[in-house]
C-alpha cells in the first residue's frame, strides 16, 4: 500500500508542477488572463507532460509498486492453491 500511495503522490505532484508551468507559459502571449476555453487546453497538455515525464522519471516507484502487487498476487495464488489440495484430500 505504500508504494501505491507514494507513486501517486508523486504523479499528483508531476502533474502540479506541469500544470503550473503551462499555465506560466500559456499567459505569457495572453497577458494573464485564460479563458474556459483555454483552462481546458491547459489542463490537456500539462496532463499529457506529465504523463510522458513520469513515464520516465518514476519508472523505479512504478517498478516497486509492480513488485509489490506481484509478490501478493503470488501470495494469493499460493493460498488458493493449499486451500484447494486440503479441499480434494
Amino acid at each position: 500500500m505504500k508504494e501505491f500511495l507514494v507513486y501517486t503522490a508523486l504523479r499528483l505532484a508531476m502533474f502540479v508542477v506541469a500544470l503550473a508551468m503551462v499555465v506560466g507559459i500559456w499567459s505569457i502571449p495572453t497577458g494573464g488572463s485564460l479563458t474556459y476555453n483555454d483552462v481546458f487546453w491547459v489542463c490537456v497538455i500539462a496532463f499529457a507532460v506529465s504523463g510522458v515525464a513520469s513515464y520516465f522519471l518514476l519508472d523505479p516507484f512504478r517498478e516497486a509498486f509492480a513488485r509489490k502487487v506481484q509478490a501478493r498476487a503470488e501470495r494469493a495464488t499460493a493460498r488458493f492453491e493449499e486451500l484447494r489440495s486440503k479441499e480434494d484430500q
